[in-house]
């Protein structure tokens, strides 16, 4: 029965979710779980995407990105996919009407890791943001709002604020892979491998601008979704936190984390201002 291939394909999501990011996770299960299991679903498939062009190094990522974004098509087109991921992710596709063009805007920032090192006008670097993280925002609220083309609307700019700024945090801290490893430098007219203290200030107040553009939506989210928003929003400005105390140099050198113990207290803190209705 294909109900039973749909459930070990949101299982596959699930496990994802928690094997590649413990912190989004946590968030994740800070939502209802109406909508829980298709959040897992797009991370699984924006994860997958990610792992090739950022991870398979001994591979050769071309043939493999473009054998998933063929299969991707055609799990889209047909309903249904033997890659259990895409299978998940075709589900609420589907079921929230996403649109395509998120899709294919996510997918062409993913190739273009494949070829594009360095990032040098803004234009270039708005654009890869765009694709790579607003987008996928853009996908969440979709289920956020359970489909509510109005409500979806009010909150668009918002939620592309907010991936936004979780992509240009995730930029900060992984610095030094991104230059060591990867060779990749996405802050235009910035020297990552010298990184100063205003190339790094400058970075700071881009976030901060964008976080609180994010906040006003967050605010406004359905029930549904606003705590589970809100813990991962709470995690990230934690995160920028951390690195705007970092000195440029330990940045460059040291992946800047958020611990166990920091994080179980910003889940408190946030639960109880979310009670007391204070977000």
């Amino acid at each position: 029965m294909k109900e039973i291939f749909d459930t070990v394909s949101y299982k596959c999501s699930k496990v994802v979710t928690e094997k590649y990011s413990t912190s989004f996770s946590l968030a994740t299960k800070m939502l209802a779980p109406s909508i829980r299991t298709d959040i897992y679903n797009i991370y699984g498939f924006v994860r997958f995407a990610d792992e090739i062009v950022d991870s398979f190094h001994d591979y050769d990522k071309s043939t493999l990105f473009n054998k998933f974004e063929a299969d991707l098509n055609e799990a889209l087109t047909h309903k249904i996919s033997l890659n259990p991921i895409l299978n998940a992710f075709q589900q609420t596709y589907h079921k929230y009407d996403i649109p395509y063009e998120l899709v294919s805007c996510f997918m062409n920032s993913m190739r273009a890791d494949l070829t594009k090192k360095v990032y040098t006008t803004k234009e270039e670097y708005e654009t890869y943001i765009h694709g790579s993280a607003n987008v996928v925002g853009l996908m969440c609220l979709k289920v956020f709002v359970k489909g509510d083309s109005e409500k979806y609307e009010t909150l668009k700019q918002s939620a592309m604020a907010l991936g936004s700024a979780f992509q240009k945090v995730n930029f900060l801290r992984d610095l030094k892979d991104d230059s060591e490893i990867l060779n990749r430098a996405y802050f235009p007219n910035v020297n990552l491998k010298q990184l100063n203290k205003a190339s790094k200030t400058k970075i700071v107040k881009e976030i901060l601008l964008d976080f609180e553009k994010a906040y006003k939506g967050v605010k406004a989210l359905p029930t549904e979704a606003k705590f589970g928003v809100y813990t991962a929003y709470r995690y990230y400005k934690r995160l920028l936190f951390k690195l705007q105390k970092t000195p440029p140099l330990q940045i460059q050198n040291v992946r800047i984390r958020v611990s166990n113990h920091e994080k179980i207290s910003l889940l408190a803190r946030s639960y109880i201002k979310y009670k007391l209705n204070l977000v």
